[in-house]
């Protein structure tokens, strides 16, 4: 009767620890691949139709805001849409965007 205690009890322990093993070596996984995972994902996304759409849309919408401010104003924009513009490809803007952006300079 005791045996058969101690061997339920080793069973337990093992799965157990085989479970805990198991745990920490997805979490160690996860902490390995989630980044990867995470850059497809945007990749992915900066892929889509609808995100390269509302960007050049939305920089569109920023040159016109730009064309009807005053100069004080112009100063202002102008560092925004450089930085909203910086990490989007030139060759996804219509030609006439790109010029805009590259005008603005530094």
């Amino acid at each position: 009767m005791k045996e058969a205690i101690v061997v339920l009890l080793v069973s337990i322990a093992v799965i157990l620890g085989i479970t805990w093993i198991a745990q920490g070596a997805d979490f160690f996984l996860y902490k390995v691949f989630a980044p990867k995972y995470e850059e497809v994902r945007r990749q992915t996304f900066e892929e889509t139709k609808s995100y390269n759409d509302g960007m050049v849309q939305e920089l569109q919408n920023m040159r016109f805001e730009y064309i009807k401010a005053d100069a004080e104003h112009k100063k202002a924009l102008a560092p925004i849409i450089r930085h909203r513009a910086a990490n989007y490809p030139c060759d996804r803007m219509p030609a006439d965007l790109c010029t805009f952006v590259n005008s603005l300079g530094n």
